[in-house]
């Protein structure tokens, strides 16, 4: 059972100083390179207030408002991912000994615990997403799970989406529905706070607040009703995975091979993306080595490099494999698919691909055209 609570603009102040006086450092969005991205925060004139963000295919960019709200943008490049899977990381170290042994010693994660605000629903579905992969799988994680468990979550609920969010077709938004600790949706005048952890009720009771009243909870409801009205982005009708493995021949795929570059930057913006690799570093005197893990995208051809031989060696072929991964054969590992339909993917795309025009092509039949001789295309 959650609580809820009125925050008044002028005290968010207060919720920050509640939060660190529990004892955690607190990050947060802020403006940095025409960006919202999360850093450390100390007080709310660091938050992106009166911001807005402009999403499209390709595009990205942020825009002053006649608002004074903190949180009236939807999504950065960032979501949790760098902070519990973080890009690159030393695993353990090897150090040759004076009688030629090998000595190793295992690297530990160092994150203190961290109160991190502004987190959005895509980003927790994802979360629990890459919490099933990398801490209740068969082999946990201990980096993974170190930084995981260290976190109090403060979601937003959106009050607006971008052109690029469909997170209402996937079912993740935008309103927050699971893994925060304390949530809050943002007024004009203030902030609807609810508690839904036992420590999120003591931080909430530390502020010496009052309820909100039903007509503040009412125009709640209805911004994010309008966040999730306003996204015209859709999904193809389900199962995908059924029509995807089926699609394995579809022509459209050969009209990716002009277009992606296969640059990986929709699998470094996915929140739910979490290929790696393992690398050796070797000291020049050759003794010690240091072994590390770092973030590894399906769209790089060493990915699918067997015995000598590059398996997908087509862009085609490497975007076929990650749409399918995604929107299909996740089912069958973690009964759902891998998109929380952020649209990152789509915004940070350099020739703006937009991952569900690409379903719904891949998905329908392929048309036959007079100029292709009556051939499918």
């Amino acid at each position: 059972m959650y609580i809820s609570r009125f925050l008044p603009r002028e005290r968010f102040d207060d919720l920050i100083e509640a939060l660190r006086a529990a004892g955690y450092p607190i990050v947060g969005p802020q403006v940095h390179d025409q960006a919202i991205v999360f850093d450390a925060l100390n007080h709310a004139a660091q938050l992106p207030i009166g911001i807005v963000d402009e999403q499209s295919p390709g595009r990205y960019r942020l825009h002053a408002s006649d608002t004074n709200r903190y949180f009236d943008w939807t999504t950065g490049p960032q979501a949790l991912k760098p902070m519990t899977f973080v890009p690159r990381e030393t695993l353990w170290r090897s150090v040759r000994q004076p009688d030629g042994q090998l000595e190793f010693s295992a690297e530990h994660a160092d994150m203190p615990q961290t109160a991190v605000i502004g987190i959005r629903a895509c980003d927790l579905a994802a979360l629990a997403i890459q919490d099933r992969h990398f801490m209740h799988g068969p082999q946990s994680d201990p980096y993974y799970v170190q930084r995981r468990e260290r976190l109090f979550l403060v979601a937003v609920n959106c009050m607006r989406s971008s052109d690029t969010c469909f997170c209402a077709a996937t079912g993740d938004g935008p309103k927050v529905h699971t893994g925060q600790d304390l949530s809050l949706s943002e007024l004009d005048e203030g902030f609807i706070l609810e508690a839904h952890t036992g420590q999120a009720r003591e931080i909430l009771a530390s502020l010496s607040i009052g309820p909100a009243d039903d007509e503040q909870l009412d125009r709640a409801e209805t911004g994010i009703k309008q966040a999730a009205d306003n996204q015209r982005r859709s999904l193809p009708a389900g199962p995908l995975q059924e029509k995807l493995v089926g699609a394995v021949d579809h022509p459209h795929w050969q009209t990716l091979n002009d277009r992606c570059l296969t640059c990986g930057n929709c699998t470094a913006v996915c929140p739910t993306c979490f290929c790696q690799s393992h690398v050796e570093e070797i000291s020049l005197n050759g003794q010690e080595t240091r072994h590390d893990r770092q973030w590894e995208s399906c769209f790089n051809p060493d990915h699918s490099y067997i015995h000598g031989i590059v398996i997908r060696a087509e862009r085609p072929q490497r975007y076929r494999q990650w749409l399918t991964h995604k929107f299909g054969t996740w089912e069958e590992q973690f009964g759902r698919g891998g998109c929380t339909g952020c649209g990152r993917c789509i915004a940070w795309c350099p020739v703006g691909i937009d991952v569900t025009e690409e379903l719904a092509a891949v998905c329908s039949p392929p048309t036959l055209t007079a100029d292709s001789g009556g051939s499918p295309s």
